[in-house]
């Protein structure tokens, strides 16, 4: 509780007339210095608030809205780049390839671009993921790795139903909709590892050889060399979108995943846009 003011008899100053436990506090005046530095700061805040917009419907004295301000940078920066954006809309990726100034400005677009809409899924690099996200710095395409074939999937997307000429496969559920036995699947998971040299049941896969002739090889192709034109992928190499194990090949034989990639040609990006990630992505180290 609050206690008579009295002097401290060690520094001579006056007490605030508080004590806890014994221990009086002093009435210290702040400094001057941060008191003058106190109000010079509120001065200038004042001064502020008059000049620049601070406070709903108070533009300011000066004139100056950030908001405004941005908007007339970016319009500056397209009004820059226009000209060349519109010799990559009316050129094909492959004229682009051949032009050292507009192929330049494509690469360093296409990057920012990339990081933009693409990376979230194929990775900041175009590394990919298992899950789904294939990975765009290896030469093993589902689709296609020419200049073409990328634009036409990022035109145009994987299974988004957002345009007519979107990439679209679709894999029947052998396991699922009874196509196949459970004993059935398994012998073509095994014949499916034997295409890599990793079967460890000989017999299984010398069954399962027969049924993946009969139900399979249409898609993948007899050896299982896959499809680009039916985007079935190959089934040699060590490139697995979702998963290499048994496990992983059984499950997919059951009840297949599908990936979707938009369409970004339709209406999200513009085609000088598009062609920049055609360019890009092609560079990433894949490209054909």
């Amino acid at each position: 509780m609050p206690t008579k003011i009295e002097k401290d008899s060690l520094t001579g100053r006056e007490t605030t007339g508080h004590e806890w436990d014994g221990l009086k506090e002093l009435n210290t005046p702040l400094p001057k210095w941060w008191l003058w530095t106190f109000y010079a700061t509120i001065v200038w805040g004042i001064a502020w608030v008059i000049i620049y917009p601070s406070v709903p419907g108070w533009r300011g004295t000066s004139g100056w809205i950030a908001r405004e301000a941005v908007v007339a940078d970016v319009a500056q920066a397209q009004a820059r780049t226009e000209p060349m954006l519109a010799r990559l809309r009316e050129a094909t990726p492959a004229q682009i390839v051949a032009d050292p100034e507009m192929r330049n400005f494509a690469i360093a677009g296409g990057r920012v671009a990339f990081g933009n809409n693409c990376a979230g899924c194929h990775g900041a690099g175009g590394q990919g993921a298992q899950g789904g996200f294939p990975s765009l710095a290896d030469d093993d395409w589902i689709w296609g790795g020419t200049l073409e074939a990328i634009q036409q999937t990022i035109r145009h997307g994987i299974r988004s139903n957002e345009s007519d000429e979107q990439r679209q496969s679709q894999m029947p559920r052998f396991g699922a909709d009874g196509l196949l036995t459970a004993a059935q699947v398994g012998d073509v998971a095994e014949h499916v590892l034997a295409l890599s040299n990793r079967a460890t049941d000989q017999a299984a896969a010398g069954r399962g050889a027969t049924i993946f002739a009969e139900q399979c090889a249409s898609c993948h192709g007899e050896q299982g060399e896959g499809n680009r034109e039916l985007g079935a992928p190959r089934l040699t190499d060590q490139v697995w979108l979702y998963g290499s194990t048994k496990r992983d090949i059984v499950a997919m034989i059951n009840n297949p995943r599908a990936g979707v990639m938009p369409a970004w040609g339709q209406g999200r990006l513009d085609p000088a846009t598009v062609n920049m990630l055609t360019v890009y992505v092609h560079s990433l180290g894949g490209g054909e």
